[in-house]
C-alpha cells in the first residue's frame, strides 16, 4: 500500500502576487493540526509591486509566517505592529476573532527592488481553545533552536521535534523544522519526528521509494510516525506535522472551526462590519462573492 501523497502548489492570486497553494488538497485536507499552506514567491518586490494586503479577518486558528527571503509588516487589531523578516516566526492567534494586514515594510518601499519568498501557514486550535482570546507571538530567527548533523543545517521555527523546542508559544504537539542539505543524505524520521509528517521542497529534490519529488511539491505521509527519504545535495525543505485533531476542521474563507455554524457566524459578523479593526486601518476585503 502506498502510504503517501505527492501534492502540487495550485497557483492562486493575492492581490499583486501569485501563491503556490499546498494545503489543503482534496485527498488531505490537514496534516496534524496544518490546515492550510500557502507558498508565497519568490517574487521581486519594488516600485509598482508591493505586498498589500487590506484588513482581513481570521477565526479558530493561528496565522504562522515564516520568511527565507525579505520581510512583511503585521499590523492586527490587538494593536501589534511587528516587522516579520527572513528567519523570524510571527504566530497571531486568532481564537474568537481578529482582523490584520500584511504589507512590505515602509523601510522596503524605497526604490529598490528585493526578493520576497516565504509561507503563510494556518494551525488549528483544539477545540477548547478556539474561542480563546487572541494573542500575538514573535520569535526572531537569533532566539530559534539551531543546529548541524551530518551536512544538514537544522533550525526549529515551531513546536519540539529532534530533542529540541523552539521558544514560539504553540498550542498542540507540532513541529515546523527547516532543513539546509549541503550533501547527499538518507534521512530517517521515523524515531525523532511523531504524529503525520509532511516534507515541502523549497529547493532541490527528494527521492522517496525512487521517485523524485521536486522544488513546489510535497511529500505527506498519510500515517503516522513514518518516514525515510533520500536528500540531494543543495535541497532545502520545510518540514512539518504533529498530532492531529479527533475533529474535523472546517474552513470557510479566512476561517477555521470544528463548528460550522460557528464559520457562517463569522461571515456574518465581518459583513456586518462587527470584527475589531486595525487600529488607524480604514481598509476592509469583502467576503468574496459579497454584495
Amino acid at each position: 500500500m502506498n502510504n503517501e501523497l505527492i501534492i502540487d502548489e495550485r497557483q492562486r492570486e493575492l492581490g499583486d502576487f501569485i501563491v503556490g497553494r499546498l494545503l489543503p488538497f482534496r485527498k488531505k485536507r490537514a496534516v496534524g493540526p496544518f490546515i492550510f499552506i500557502d507558498h508565497m514567491g519568490p517574487d521581486e518586490i519594488g516600485p509598482g509591486h508591493y505586498l498589500d494586503v487590506d484588513q482581513h479577518p481570521h477565526i479558530g486558528l493561528s496565522t504562522l509566517t515564516y520568511l527565507l527571503e525579505g520581510q512583511i509588516e503585521h499590523r492586527d487589531s490587538m494593536g501589534e505592529v511587528q516587522i516579520v523578516k527572513k528567519g523570524d516566526v510571527g504566530f497571531m492567534t486568532a481564537g474568537a476573532g481578529v482582523a490584520h494586514t500584511e504589507r512590505t515594510p515602509s523601510s522596503h518601499r524605497d526604490g529598490q527592488k528585493r526578493q520576497m519568498h516565504g509561507y503563510q501557514i494556518w494551525v488549528g486550535l483544539p477545540k477548547e481553545m478556539e474561542q480563546m482570546e487572541p494573542e500575538f507571538d514573535f520569535v526572531e530567527s537569533s532566539d530559534l533552536p539551531k543546529w548541524e548533523e551530518d551536512g544538514i543545517y537544522y533550525v526549529l521555527a515551531a513546536g519540539k521535534a529532534m530533542g529540541h523546542t523552539s521558544p514560539l508559544k504553540v498550542h498542540s504537539p507540532m513541529y515546523l523544522l527547516d532543513m539546509d542539505c549541503s550533501s547527499d543524505a538518507t534521512i530517517d524520521l521515523r524515531d525523532s519526528l511523531y504524529g503525520e509528517i509532511s516534507i515541502v521542497v523549497t529547493r532541490g529534490s527528494i527521492i522517496h521509494h525512487g521517485e523524485s519529488i521536486g522544488q513546489g511539491q510535497m511529500l505527506v505521509n498519510v500515517v503516522k510516525d513514518s518516514c525515510s527519504i533520500e536528500v540531494t545535495a543543495g535541497s532545502r525543505l520545510l518540514i512539518f506535522g504533529g498530532e492531529p485533531f479527533p475533529e474535523e476542521r472546517y474552513l470557510l474563507w479566512n476561517f477555521a472551526s470544528s463548528s460550522k455554524e460557528t464559520l457562517q457566524q463569522a461571515r456574518s459578523d465581518w459583513e456586518s462590519r462587527k470584527f475589531p479593526k486595525v487600529p488607524g486601518d480604514s481598509t476592509y476585503i469583502p467576503y468574496p462573492g459579497a454584495k
